[in-house]
């Protein structure tokens, strides 16, 4: 499966964005899915994950509350809406997603597919 994400860019502090990241190239109620976010000199920290048919998900502490991660199977597309955000955001988000996963996994080295990522820039 290929991975594209999109929609990053500047915003402002407290704003809010959706990164939309479409899939081609395999079935994509297939796999299961996660955001990822890596900021500059940090390692790569998983976002939210989400299971094959959106009814399981996850989040990493520092965003609960205040974002959201959905999939529109038929569309092949992963989102991630966030809002309320803080500088602490900003980051390269990529979008990952793996076939075997039968747990939601917060490392990223366990997803075997991911793209280029699309840079989110918080202002202060």
């Amino acid at each position: 499966v290929q991975l594209q994400a999109f929609g990053g860019g500047l915003v402002q502090f407290g704003g809010s964005r959706r990164l939309p990241c479409v899939a081609s190239g395999s079935p994509f109620g297939d796999y299961a899915l996660a955001w990822f976010r890596q900021a500059p000199g940090k390692e790569r920290e998983l976002v939210a994950a989400i299971t094959r048919s959106g009814g399981g998900d996850e989040y990493a502490d520092s965003v609960k509350g205040r974002f959201t991660i959905s999939r529109d199977n038929p569309k092949n597309t992963l989102y991630l809406q966030m809002i309320v955000l803080e500088p602490e955001d900003t980051a390269i988000y990529y979008c990952e997603a793996d076939r075997q996963l039968r747990v939601l996994s917060e490392d990223p080295c366990d997803y075997d597919y991911w793209g280029q990522g699309t840079l989110v820039t918080v202002s202060s």
